[in-house]
């Protein structure tokens, strides 16, 4: 039987009406949005900072990082790009666990946000204090944690992952007879367990956009376009992730995009990727995976609220007025900078690039 954290320790953590609130950004007209484009290049460059872009921002963000020098990636790809990077200062256009990964991997650098109200609920429904209480019942587990989680909670865990390498880093766990605490998407959770067998206790988060994904629409579209490859991102539910054709990180679902010869997919995860996916390969179509009925107003409304909150008029304003600097607590960022060093030791370990003795004690967490 699947262990679960218990309701009795926080689990799901109910968001806030507070907190589950994001706002909505008017797009600028073209004149303005042209200017807010130009005036952003010119600062970047004239300053030396460099702006990271996740693949669910806005499209204008994600190419003003290219055409600047800056990156395109995943949480933790936009981290370690900062921290190898000679600027000073970073922009981070995503949501604020983001912000406090380049932080702790740079904590000697400047890290700014176009809003630090932008967030994430795994990271909400994840509060520290909950995920320690939780922990305690389960003293001999390694914490293994998501990189969606807050500075605080990373730092009072053993192992910090992706979804790009979180079944390797468990795999690798239960060969050490290891049993796992995980936090906090429980659908991330739940194909990890089923990928590698692990005995885990799953906390019982989830991302609001992936968790909207409906397996019976998607099972209709899939015979509407018997061709299409279907590509399904993990944090989606198990419904969903049995009808993939493909199941990974973003830049999976890149690679995939680009490797199979067919013409036609079907993306589960953020809309925020479509502009990547289509960018990438001109000439093939990429349909939205439903997450509403044939009676919603949309069928697939799969947008993070708060990857929306980063618009070209708040970066502007973060760059004239250095507003939205991320503050990590001087108690966590070297607590928390341990299980993220020992997910890029292992990484570069799979990869053959390690160099022996850089993290010690990798194997013991």
């Amino acid at each position: 039987m699947d262990r679960q954290v218990k309701v009795d320790y926080h689990n799901p953590v109910k968001l806030s009406t507070e907190q589950a609130w994001a706002k909505v950004l008017e797009e600028p007209d073209q004149v303005r949005r042209q200017w807010l484009k130009d005036a952003i290049k010119s600062i970047l460059k004239e300053q030396n900072i460099l702006l990271v872009s996740h693949y669910y921002v806005h499209p204008d963000l994600q190419d003003l990082a290219i055409e600047t020098g800056g990156i395109v990636a995943d949480s933790l790809e936009m981290a370690r790009f900062g921290k190898n990077s000679s600027a000073q200062t970073l922009v981070v256009a995503g949501v604020k666990f983001m912000g406090e990964t380049a932080k702790i991997l740079s904590p000697e650098k400047t890290i700014l946000m176009p809003d630090l109200e932008a967030n994430c609920s795994l990271d909400l429904g994840c509060p520290v204090e909950s995920f320690i209480d939780a922990s305690q019942h389960y003293p001999e587990h390694v914490k293994v944690v998501y990189a969606n989680t807050s500075a605080a909670v990373k730092a009072h865990s053993d192992w910090v992952v992706t979804s790009s390498c979180a079944v390797d880093i468990v795999k690798h766990l239960r060969d050490l007879g290891k049993s796992i605490f995980w936090a906090p998407d429980k659908h991330l959770g739940n194909y990890i367990k089923n990928e590698t067998g692990a005995d885990m206790v799953l906390w019982q988060g989830s991302c609001i956009v992936h968790d909207e994904f409906k397996a019976f629409e998607l099972e209709q579209l899939k015979k509407e376009r018997p061709q299409a490859i279907v590509l399904v991102h993990p944090e989606s539910p198990s419904a969903v992730i049995a009808l993939a054709d493909v199941v990974g990180s973003t830049s999976a679902i890149l690679k995939a995009a680009r490797e199979f010869p067919n013409q036609e997919f079907i993306v589960a995860t953020d809309s925020g990727m479509m502009h990547q996916l289509r960018t990438q390969n001109p000439g093939k179509i990429f349909i939205e995976a439903p997450t509403s009925g044939a009676s919603a107003t949309c069928k697939s409304c799969a947008h993070c609220p708060w990857m929306a909150m980063n618009g070209l008029e708040n970066l502007y304003r973060s760059l004239v007025e250095k507003r939205g600097e991320i503050v990590v607590d001087e108690t966590y960022l070297a607590k928390a900078k341990i299980p993220i060093e020992r997910m890029l030791q292992f990484t570069s370990r799979s990869s053959g690039t390690t160099k022996p003795g850089m993290v010690p004690g990798i194997g013991a967490a």
